[in-house]
């Protein structure tokens, strides 16, 4: 497969590339800046000496100085910068300027306040006191059960100063889902907030969140933040329960804790659809070298800059949220709906209030915004450098409208990464063209390819996402599992020694990288892979259609069904005349062989809480396999829509007949 677009979207402006901070990396290591790909290719081949030089361009300051960059190339279990202590919170505080914001809190009714660098940096010092006081030291787990706030942001700095390993989920999880992950690090200290805003609605959370309290057992004490202004209980005031007010506003002075490079940062979680979340073990030093590469160099951030992406504390973007500080950059938080009913768009609203220079978003926010009508050139975006997108393909549709309304001269960059390395493998930076549907270049230091049935390299064809040297970011470990044979079987079981992903991508012949979707729910009709991803993007293109999934399901009878499952627009009716316009969409938007065998009206599509669709689930469901046997419900956003899918696979299996849902 060949890319479609023989054109760029979009073509770096020479002057604006040259003043990037990737084109002064560039020329400090003796790359032609404006060679994207001569970069990469050194950076891939010499690994020792590109992130020996991403530690020297942003000036890691460790403790003690690191013997080898890379002592042990194997995967897994690559060794990087041996013998180097330091400390990650050190380095997200350390640019901070006293007197200028560090930190903005934003929420859907745009209100807001700011944090300045004195303090934010005396808020963690607070807290980071209070954390030692109640017996958190050098891996040690604290745990927060709190929304995108600032008081997560202090909490992680507080927490990782000392050296202890901090987790986080949003507040959406009820408290069972909750202690799920948590129960799992044996946490010391949990901090909680009183409730979070959604859709004009204030969630009452402190049930929860005591519930969630009482479920672990290992807690010398829980932290109750006052966000939303419900007052807690006056009956748990004691020693177990002290107030945010008291352990964020003593004064103290900031002693980071210094660790090996590989000591525990922080443990995200899967989405844990298909039993408990797997517990992903990072290190300070591999969030640290990556973070700064991509967000100083991929994304262009440093002094003055300012960023707002819209995620949730439980998505791997909220880690990369905090580590704007690294660079110097102000990060804005954001506690709400991305559109609520009383005003859809308060989120370009706010970035243009607060003159955000990369903003950051998902492709299904873009393409709402697009069908819904709403246009974010009605406010004062030229702050806006960039606009960053991620959680699953960005269609080729969504390019026009944002060139349209946001102007030509802002960067659309679609990024493929995963919780698993909580960072980026291809994305785009400010000397990359990029092309509709397409993200620019593999991301710096990461050898990527696609491989074919056979394990070979392919270039114009769809093939596995696989890493084939190591990332400093790569997973230390997953958290209780002590022989690392869960790790090794999630990564390296199909190509020993080598990072398999699970996506399907095309590598094109100018460098690109198309996503076409999970490889583990990609379609396999007559043989032929399809990209799932392919057929969604040209569906929900449509009008009528507000949302699509398809499934391929492998047949007892050694057949193959392939339905198509739409949410309809409102007021819209699924009548034959619509269902062949959507085949006539399929077949001429991607080709004959990606059109469904029928097209079936569903309530809703189920997502992962992260906003992945729950394709592999889904299919299994269709299969007659059990809920119990397939899917967590507490890790979907809609539980009810897996029961609603369950009954169709048990309908299914009743009459016997392949497909007929129709």
């Amino acid at each position: 497969m060949t890319s479609p677009y023989a054109e760029p979207f979009w073509t770096p402006d020479p002057e604006s590339a040259a003043r990037s901070r990737i084109a002064d990396f560039a020329r400090r290591n003796g790359v032609d800046p404006a060679d994207y790909a001569a970069l990469h290719r050194w950076s891939v081949t010499d690994l020792e000496g590109f992130w020996g030089a991403v530690w020297e361009y942003f000036d890691v300051d460790a403790d003690t100085p690191y013997d080898e960059v890379l002592a042990d190339e194997r995967m897994p279990g690559a060794r990087w910068f041996t013998g180097a202590t330091l400390n990650y919170a050190h380095h997200a505080l350390r640019n901070l300027v006293d007197d200028e914001t560090a930190v903005v809190a934003l929420d859907e009714t745009g209100a807001g306040y700011e944090l300045s660098g004195a303090r934010l940096r005396g808020q963690v010092a607070s807290v980071a006191a209070t954390l030692r006081d109640l017996g958190v030291g050098q891996g040690d787990r604290v745990a927060g059960y709190l929304p995108n706030t600032p008081h997560a942001i202090v909490a992680f700095l507080a927490a990782a100063s000392l050296g202890a390993v901090w987790s986080v989920c949003g507040q959406d999880y009820s408290a069972a889902a909750a202690t799920d992950r948590f129960a799992q690090l044996e946490p010391t200290v949990l901090i909680a907030a009183d409730g979070y805003l959604f859709n004009g609605v204030t969630h009452d959370r402190r049930d929860a969140a005591l519930e969630l309290a009482r479920a672990l057992p290992t807690l010398k004490a829980t932290l109750l933040v006052d966000h939303v202004g419900l007052p807690w209980p006056s009956g748990i005031s004691s020693a177990l329960f002290v107030p945010w007010e008291d352990a964020a506003t003593r004064t103290e002075h900031l002693t980071c804790t210094p660790v090996p490079f590989d000591h525990p940062l922080w443990v995200v979680f899967s989405s844990g659809t298909t039993g408990l979340p797997k517990g992903i073990v990072h290190g300070h030093g591999g969030v640290l070298l990556e973070h700064l590469k991509t967000l100083g160099l991929q994304s262009d951030l440093g002094p003055g800059d300012r960023l707002l992406w819209y995620t949730t504390t439980h998505w791997m973007m909220w880690n990369l949220v905090v580590s704007t500080l690294l660079t110097g950059a102000t990060t804005c938080t954001y506690d709400g709906s991305p559109a609520p009913l009383t005003q859809p768009d308060i989120l370009w609203e706010l970035a243009a209030r607060h003159r955000v220079t990369l903003f950051g978003t998902s492709p299904q926010y873009l393409l709402g915004m697009a069908k819904f009508g709403i246009d974010p050139s009605v406010h004062d975006l030229s702050a806006v450098r960039a606009i960053g997108c991620t959680g699953s393909a960005l269609p080729a549709s969504a390019y026009p409208w944002v060139g349209d309304r946001l102007g030509e001269q802002v960067r659309l960059v679609s990024v493929s990464g995963g919780t698993d390395v909580v960072s980026g493998f291809a994305g785009g930076a400010p000397n990359t063209p990029v092309w509709a549907g397409e993200l620019s270049a593999p991301h710096l230091g990461v050898a990527l390819a696609a491989y074919d049935s056979e394990g070979f390299p392919v270039v114009g064809q769809v093939g596995e996402l696989v890493v084939t040297r190591p990332m400093p970011s790569m997973p230390l470990s997953f958290w209780n599992d002590p022989d690392g044979s869960r790790y090794r079987d999630a990564y390296f079981s199909a190509y020993p020694g080598v990072w398999r992903h699970g996506d399907w991508i095309t590598v094109t012949g100018h460098g690109s990288v198309i996503v076409h979707g999970r490889s583990d729910s990609t379609l396999n009709r007559n043989g032929v892979r399809l990209g799932s991803a392919d057929i969604h993007d040209v569906v929900e293109r449509l009008p009528e259609i507000a949302e699509a999934l398809v499934i391929g399901a492998e047949e007892p009878d050694g057949g193959y069904w392939m339905p198509l499952f739409v949410v309809l627009a409102a007021g819209v009716i699924l009548d034959d005349a619509l269902r062949d316009r959507i085949r006539d969409a399929v077949r001429a938007g991607v080709s004959p062989r990606h059109v469904p065998d029928e097209i079936v009206e569903v309530p809703g599509i189920p997502h992962t809480r992260t906003g992945k669709k729950l394709e592999v689930p889904v299919k299994r469901l269709l299969q007659g396999a059990p809920v119990a046997q397939v899917v967590n419900p507490a890790a979907v956003d809609h539980p009810g829509l897996i029961e609603y899918f369950a009954r169709l696979g048990a309908e299914r299996a009743e009459n016997g007949r392949r497909g007929g849902l129709t």
